[in-house]
């Protein structure tokens, strides 16, 4: 019992030497880049590791100013319609893949599946070229109507997969008691899958956050540029105003690290749910 107790307790000190040393991988270059904003050019090369020796707050209020502002914001809008609208057509459609039987039924969710194979690289032409026959280039569409067609396929699939462990005994009970298959959804199944769906906003919103490809293509208007874009031309603009651009840099990363840190419950019960029961 003593030799099993020491193994475990090995065991557990060199996992948690080991995910310590992962957690500062990944968190000192996001502390690095948010104080590095505070500084000026001359103390971002000759000091590159150490603190400012005065924090410059004008930094993010000039990069805020100067255009991260403007493209922030059209993220946010771009951002929240895509995956509400992702959220919404998927769930209604794991929900019937889930809990109805019909004919054709595994050929529509191969169909679905088979999106995942779709790299949005192939369609950029057609997708050109049927933006402009829609008469929706250059606007906020553009971008909103592909990010919901191309995460639809990975959220679907991710939401049937928890739907179809979820227990049918109590949306038998509100069949019997008078409830139209509208109400179990709406009412008893989401509710009961909130984890997948927090988890699923989750990753498609950082997916939508940080696309380039298309919100480069597809928009010319300035105004309507996102913030991976906008950071671009960010550059572009200032040139050799690193610590302006990394204070950029800052304000986009913001979003996605506080929707993850309250998210981070319920994403991580949707996933271990899903990959433990599917």
């Amino acid at each position: 019992m003593k030799d099993r107790s020491l193994g475990s307790q090995i065991l557990f000190l060199i996992t948690f030497l080991m995910l310590t040393i992962f957690a500062i991988m990944i968190i000192y270059p996001i502390l690095w880049m948010l104080i590095s904003g505070f500084k000026t050019n001359k103390e971002l090369f000759l000091n590159t590791w150490a603190l400012p020796e005065k924090f410059i707050w004008g930094n993010y209020k000039q990069a805020w100013d100067i255009g991260i502002g403007r493209y922030f914001l059209n993220s946010i809008l771009v951002t929240t319609v895509s995956i509400t609208l992702t959220i919404i057509f998927s769930s209604c459609c794991a929900f019937a893949l889930s809990r109805f039987e019909f004919k054709g039924q595994k050929i529509f969710l191969l169909l679905i599946i088979g999106g995942l194979m779709l790299s949005p690289q192939v369609s950029l032409i057609s997708l050109y070229k049927l933006l402009q026959k829609l008469k929706i280039y250059n606007t906020y569409w553009a971008l909103i109507i592909p990010y919901t067609a191309f995460q639809i396929p990975f959220t679907t699939f991710l939401i049937r997969s928890y739907m179809v462990t979820l227990p049918r005994e109590i949306e038998d009970s509100a069949y019997i008691d008078g409830c139209t298959s509208w109400k179990v959804f709406w009412y008893i199944i989401l509710p009961m899958s909130k984890p997948i769906l927090a988890a699923a906003s989750l990753l498609s919103a950082i997916s939508v956050w940080n696309e380039f490809m298309f919100a480069l293509v597809f928009i010319e208007d300035s105004k309507l540029r996102t913030i991976p874009v906008g950071l671009m031309n960010l550059r572009s603009t200032l040139s050799t105003d690193w610590t302006i651009l990394l204070a950029g840099l800052t304000i986009s990363a913001l979003p996605m690290i506080i929707l993850f840190i309250i998210f981070q419950k319920q994403f991580i019960r949707g996933i271990t749910s899903g990959g433990v029961k599917g």
